[in-house]
């Protein structure tokens, strides 16, 4: 081979999560070798044409972990101001999560904490909680805007965002969501915040170069499907994707909304109907499932995943890190709740971590193992890919390859 490959690993089993009929796509006793930035070859170790030292400047040894794509959390408010302690401790006492939002708690009370810090002290804050998800193999990561609610402060998010993927070993993907709620200083006026965010802040955000997608909050202590319809009309006009957050404390139609516009996905979905389910299989539309908030708001309503899964519908899951509803700093427990509480196999829960992230993301070049992807890449000491999801409270991590360079080399079994 001329010229050989940058590495290549063996010793590997390897989970590509390449959806080819075998459980995990999975290739026992496996190598792949990189080039550059990329994967270039997968397969059986016996399948290599030659010698491995013949084939690579650098042979690696995986010590017959198993090795999976990088994982991807697709769906996170990971950067805010302040924390929301006090309202766990209401909500244990009885009061619903609409009724603190009602009463001024909630999205808008992280909203002044947010104003009020300054674009070094988001940074630093989010960046000790992300820690936490890179430690556990995360190499993409999707962060949302939604706690400044007015152009600058959405910005200044949007901008700590992208920081952290310049300071951190992580891949970032940011979100514009200046529809979260309507601020305290439009009280009452929410028809003239809208009407804000498609005319001022929407050409704003987008010259600015900091999204790559924007959300918006359908529900009843939200923005109406028709409000969202005028927002994404908005986005659409300055050619950025969009994605929704729908039907998670009500079927407000928010998914088939999303479909309509042809959204990367829709996320919650506790009460998605079978038009919605439906109007997402034919629209290609990207379930995002958060059990971390469906644990913590301990709702009894889950989404529909038998019918996602009848229907088609990808079905990805995520961490939803936020201070309210999902104070998640682990996306491998999601795994763990995606399975013990709506029911997704640990292959699904997996595929929801890598291939299915990625297509939530509109990212075509990763979340599998295939040659001409990116090469990033997690080791693993577990037996089988299912313990993945079967193990809570633990990290079995041992090693990540980023773009081809290894951050974290495995120890010694």
């Amino acid at each position: 081979m001329n010229p050989p490959w940058d590495e290549l690993w063996i010793d590997v089993d390897l989970a590509t999560m390449v959806p080819d009929g075998a459980p995990y796509g999975a290739i026992a006793d496996g190598a792949l070798a990189i080039q550059g930035e990329t994967i270039a070859w997968v397969g059986g170790r016996a399948a290599l044409p030659g010698p491995p030292a013949e084939l690579a400047r650098n042979v690696r040894s995986g010590g017959g972990r198993w090795m999976t794509p990088g994982l991807i959390d697709c769906h996170t408010h990971i950067v805010f101001g302040g924390e929301r302690s006090r309202e766990f401790e209401l909500r244990l006492e009885g009061a619903s999560y609409e009724e603190i939002a009602r009463a001024g708690g909630g999205i808008v009370s992280t909203v002044a904490a947010t104003r009020d810090a300054d674009e070094a002290t988001l940074v630093a804050s989010a960046a000790r909680r992300l820690s936490n998800f890179l430690a556990e193999g995360v190499t993409t990561i999707e962060i949302k805007s939604g706690y400044g609610l007015a152009l600058e402060a959405e910005l200044k998010m949007l901008r700590a965002a992208r920081r952290l993927g310049e300071i951190l070993p992580v891949d970032i993907r940011t979100s514009f969501l200046g529809a979260h709620a309507v601020p305290p200083d439009f009280a009452g006026r929410q028809t003239a915040y809208v009407d804000l965010l498609c005319t001022g802040m929407m050409p704003e955000v987008a010259a600015s170069g900091l999204a790559d997608v924007v959300d918006a909050f359908c529900e009843g202590i939200a923005f109406t499907a028709e409000e969202t319809r005028r927002i994404f009309a908005a986005a659409r006009a300055h050619g950025l994707p969009v994605k929704l957050h729908a039907d998670q404390l009500s079927d407000t139609g928010g998914a088939a909304l999303a479909a309509e516009f042809g959204a990367l996905s829709a996320d919650h979905l506790e009460w998605l109907s079978a038009e919605g389910v439906a109007a997402m299989a034919a629209s290609g539309t990207v379930a995002v499932l958060l059990p971390g908030a469906n644990y913590f708001l301990r709702e009894t309503r889950q989404p529909p995943v038998a019918g996602l899964r009848a229907a088609g519908v990808p079905m990805a899951v995520a961490s939803n890190c936020n201070p309210g509803s999902a104070p998640a700093l682990s996306l491998l427990l999601m795994l763990s709740m995606a399975c013990t509480l709506f029911r997704l196999t640990p292959e699904e829960a997996l595929a929801g971590v890598t291939r299915n992230a990625a297509l939530a993301l509109g990212l075509a070049d990763r979340g599998q193992l295939a040659a001409g992807l990116r090469a990033d890449l997690v080791l693993w000491d577990i037996a089988q890919p299912a313990e993945l999801a079967y193990w809570f409270g633990h990290n079995p991590c041992a090693g990540i390859i980023r773009r081809g360079r290894l951050r974290h080399p495995p120890a010694s079994r």
